[in-house]
């Protein structure tokens, strides 16, 4: 029996063997990293064993020192939240984003911030020229003597920069427009990407010179180019955010130096951007209670936020009905809408149904389940929530409501903000019940809504 062939060819980054060169790995989608297999790809048979100093000697990790990194702060608030507290000396940051979402815009003022400090900050821009920069900087009053702009997209030109500027905090926007002679292909390709990226960390950990990159993404919403860039920086940040709405949160997806569960609010403005620290009222109707609303509270991140969810019906005659979301999971709404029919008789398959939130805010979570059944209940019934309740649960199929993580923090925030009557697992584990609790408080607070109407009225 003949012996099979061994693979010719092994792609360097995943192991992927073929019988042909090709171009391209067909197994992590690579292109140049497939080799001749019996070719060197590395070199460790080059290497010779060093011995160790006694500073750099491998000792217990009971003996290591844990003294925590210094940090400064950014100037922004919410960005160091991100963060961890502050930016590492010597970090390396990457930021994406969406394009026109206001990655350049946030790191301008974070550049501006760190300029007042008495800090010396390079803010390289491989995509603008430096009068356009210098537009945004007057419109956005970030200017100052110790921040330096530089419009350069090759590599080497860039290291000079920061030998002749000697600054504290570097700023490069994009990562994927830089390249380096030292590697072959366009910017933005693969090898180019993963070259730049590599000496910019170097540079940051030889010199604790703290680096901000921003890097673009690909259409569906990941960071473009190798996934080693991700790997080769410390913090990996996702600047989200409807363009056509002023609210930007930040997220970190990566942090060597802090946690990843921390969220930074931004709201967009004609002369910058502006960190949001309590961003309460910015998902709230500021007009009287009417049916078909009902305000949830959700986590982002760490933080508790209120959230008002809103709900219409319309009746139709069309035999498919339309259900339109908007900030809500459209599979959670079709779940609450067949719950609220099988248990309670609440039919509305002759009915359009529009489930929104207020300012843009997108739900993820199972925890605005309950605050979409009132809601709905309410928009049924005609009759409007009061002001000061509030809902969180995860309703399950047999319509019982579920508790929910961080239920605690979520009752001390609906606490401080007035919620009064707070519906969740504790209060009934029932949905029938809740319903009920909530019609109950519904009708208590129409009289006294009433007279208010009649008193604006005259």
């Amino acid at each position: 029996m003949a012996k099979a062939p061994s693979p010719a060819f092994r792609c360097t980054e995943c192991g992927w063997t073929t019988a042909k060169w090709a171009g391209r790995c067909g197994e992590c989608q690579q292109w140049g990293t497939v080799v001749e297999a019996s070719a060197p790809t590395g070199v460790l048979g080059k290497l010779t064993p060093i011995r160790a100093t006694d500073e750099r000697a491998a000792r217990p990790i009971t003996q290591a020192r844990a003294d925590e990194a210094p940090r400064w702060s950014s100037g922004i608030a919410e960005f160091d939240r991100v963060l961890g507290g502050g930016i590492v000396p010597g970090a390396a940051i990457l930021l994406s984003g969406e394009p026109g979402v206001g990655k350049s815009t946030l790191l301008l003022e974070v550049a501006s911030r760190a300029a007042k400090t008495g800090a010396r900050v390079l803010y390289v821009s491989a995509e603008e020229s430096v009068g356009q920069v210098r537009l945004r900087a007057e419109r956005t009053g970030a200017l100052h003597d110790d921040l330096y702009l530089a419009s350069e997209t090759d590599l080497a030109t860039i290291l000079g920069h920061i030998d002749q500027v000697q600054p504290k905090l570097l700023i490069v926007d994009s990562v994927q427009t830089v390249s380096s002679s030292q590697s072959d292909g366009l910017a933005g390709q693969p090898g180019q990407v993963r070259e730049v990226s590599a000496v910019l960390t170097r540079i940051a950990k030889e010199r604790d010179l703290p680096i901000l990159l921003v890097g673009h993404v690909t259409k569906d919403g990941s960071i473009a180019g190798p996934r080693l860039l991700e790997h080769l920086v410390d913090v990996v940040c996702q600047f989200e955010g409807d363009r056509h709405t002023a609210l930007r949160f930040l997220r970190a997806q990566k942090n060597r130096f802090g946690a990843t569960d921390e969220v930074g609010c931004f709201e967009m403005a004609g002369d910058g951007i502006a960190e949001v620290p309590d961003p309460s009222a910015l998902f709230l109707s500021q007009n009287d209670p009417v049916a078909g609303t009902c305000v949830t509270i959700v986590m982002e991140g760490r933080r508790a936020l209120p959230v008002e969810v809103q709900a219409l019906i319309n009746k139709t005659q069309a035999p498919n009905p339309r259900r339109v979301t908007n900030g809500v999971d459209p599979s959670r709404v079709a779940m609450i809408l067949a719950v609220l029919h099988g248990r309670y008789s609440y039919d509305l398959t002759d009915h359009d149904v529009y489930i929104s939130t207020v300012g843009g805010v997108k739900i993820s979570e199972p925890a605005a389940d309950l605050a979409i059944a009132l809601a709905l209940v309410s928009v049924i019934r005609d009759l409007a929530l009061p002001r000061d309740l509030a809902a969180y649960g995860e309703i399950s199929l047999s319509g019982e409501v579920r508790p929910v993580s961080v239920a605690k923090q979520r009752g001390s925030e609906g606490n401080r903000l007035g919620y009064k009557l707070l519906l969740n697992s504790d209060v009934s584990n029932d949905l029938k019940s809740v319903l009920g609790i909530a019609k109950t408080a519904a009708e208590a607070a129409r009289p006294a809504r009433r007279e208010r109407e009649l008193d604006a009225a005259f």
